[in-house]
């Protein structure tokens, strides 16, 4: 019998020992770079001349790993040896799936600071965040694994039937594809991975681009803990070449993606269509972003708002899906939550994270991004008025550093208002009354997190009424959802709303079978 599910600690970064072992995981981690990973179809490591870098933000010219660029035959490959080990794997029992995960959970435990370390790298994530993202990662393991034994026979859930002895099991699908992003490399690719394997499918597991090395990093923890080779084959390359192939291959039975409107929207139309030689309509578990809102009344903690909004907008610059990229500040109290917002905003240290942990925010991803969130300030600089920041940061690195940036008094209906940015851009938009913020609130495409402050009950009872978003947080930021205690995943544009870390998310990976025996 397993204890209940406990969230996993964060590091307190208050004791010396825990710097001293953190700083220790990076120097060790940094040690390790420049290596050729290979792809990993049917257990074969194949490593291929055309090759593409992965490389750290701060510093571009540092190489994180080399990394192979798959094609569309290396997917046909890894499908056929997922199919060929899916006739095996789903009929592992539950206890043994759940045992393998468990372990995976306790090794990643023993190596937390290292696949922190191995972040603060490759995507330039702080200390405090990229610990946060590995303690997630583990938190998903450990919960999936008993959610698992929880709904593998729900036979208990059916109505007594005297004539008959009638059970209710969940199995597996298939094959899925797994596309994670480079945001939450550890947490969200470790998620998806664990949620298919656990439940008995086999996966092709193709992680971003920009963040291969963490993806490789897991897998092979999953090998080494017993997940078979055959049953999670690793690839990398082009999303537009790979995972397009995955995603339309008439043997993939499921995809899970979190990533852009854009693509998700692509991939949701994909998986619709059925192709040559497919007997099932795929399922398309998607999380596809946000522009997520933080509304201010005039009765709340103006200090604790304050402090909500600098951390749900510029914790890891912005580039999260749950960012509160919007702060809606009802008049009375919008000039002096400005102001304060701009004197917190203006001390905040940006620079490599791996130069300490009083760096609260590192660089944007990668080149492309640094262009988008930049043309997005050239688009607000028409929409608003600019407050702070508004600049990169040039550095002798040559490191996609943008500061963080806030705009006063931008229409509830700009683009910097409405469209996600995924940067350190901030949109202060100013509302007559409550009434007036929530309809702002609910104004854009997406649906995902927002966040409201304020002291009146009957405002926060109407808010959780028609504050349409799937996240929704009261005097606290928009960002951190806890698994097994905020299931996480949002409406409209920002999804299917499939509750990632929930007690329904399994059963995403799963198709309900009915089996009844006259007696």
């Amino acid at each position: 019998m397993l204890p209940p599910f406990k969230n996993e600690a964060l590091t307190d970064f208050s004791q010396p020992e825990n710097v001293a072992a953190f700083q220790a995981a990076l120097d060790s981690v940094k040690n390790k770079l420049g290596k050729t990973y290979p792809l990993v179809i049917n257990g074969e490591e194949i490593l291929l001349d055309d090759t593409f870098e992965s490389v750290n933000p701060s510093r571009p010219n540092e190489v994180i790993g080399y990394f192979a660029n798959g094609s569309a035959a290396h997917v046909d490959r890894a499908v056929e040896a997922a199919t060929e080990a899916f006739k095996s794997w789903q009929y592992t029992s539950p206890q043994e799936r759940t045992d393998i995960i468990l372990k995976v959970a306790a090794k990643l435990r023993e190596r937390k600071h290292e696949f922190s370390a191995l972040m603060v790298l490759e995507v330039g994530k702080s200390w405090v965040e990229a610990d946060a993202d590995t303690a997630e990662a583990i938190d998903f393991l450990e919960y999936y694994a008993r959610q698992n034994l929880r709904i593998a026979d729900s036979s208990d859930q059916l109505a007594d039937y005297e004539p008959e002895d009638n059970r209710l099991v969940y199995i597996p699908l298939g094959v899925g594809a797994i596309i994670p992003p480079w945001n939450f490399p550890v947490a969200i690719p470790t998620g998806m991975l664990s949620a298919s394997l656990v439940t008995g499918n086999t996966v092709v597991f193709k992680p971003a681009e920009q963040s291969p090395t963490c993806g490789y990093w897991i897998a092979e923890l999953m090998w080494e803990c017993g997940i078979p080779r055959d049953a999670l084959n690793f690839l990398t390359g082009p999303g537009e070449v790979v995972g397009a192939r995955m995603v339309e291959h008439p043997q993939t039975r499921f995809v899970s993606f979190t990533g852009s409107r854009e693509v998700g929207v692509q991939i949701y139309e994909t998986a619709s269509k059925v192709q040559p030689g497919q007997k099932w309509l795929k399922r398309a578990i998607l999380e596809m972003g946000g522009k997520d809102a933080v509304v201010v009344d005039e009765t709340a903690d103006i200090d604790n708002a304050v402090d909500g909004i600098l951390k749900s907008a510029f914790g890891f610059q912005g580039q999260k899906c749950s960012a509160g990229s919007r702060a809606i500040i009802v008049a009375s109290v919008y000039d002096t939550i400005a102001e304060k917002l701009v004197a917190a905003a203006q001390n905040l240290r940006v620079d490599a994270p791996d130069k300490g942990l009083d760096v609260y925010m590192g660089p944007v991803i990668d080149a492309d991004a640094k262009k988008k969130i930049t043309d997005y300030i050239a688009i607000g600089r028409n929409e608003g008025e600019l407050l702070l920041g508004g600049n990169t940061i040039d550095t002798d690195t040559g490191g996609y550093f943008i500061a963080p940036t806030i705009f006063s008094n931008v229409p509830g209906d700009a683009r910097i208002a409405k469209e996600e940015i995924f940067g350190p851009v901030l949109s202060l938009v100013r509302a007559k009354d409550f009434d007036e913020a929530l309809e702002i609130a609910n104004s854009t495409e997406y649906g995902l997190t927002g966040s409201v402050y304020s002291s009146d009950a009957d405002r926060l009872d109407r808010a959780a009424r028609e504050f349409y978003v799937g996240n929704l947080y009261f005097n606290r930021p928009c960002t951190g959802a806890l698994v097994g205690i905020h299931p996480f995943g949002g409406f409209n544009m920002s999804g299917t709303d499939s509750k990632a870390g929930g007690p329904d998310y399994l059963l995403l990976y799963t198709q309900a079978k009915s089996i009844a025996l006259r007696r």
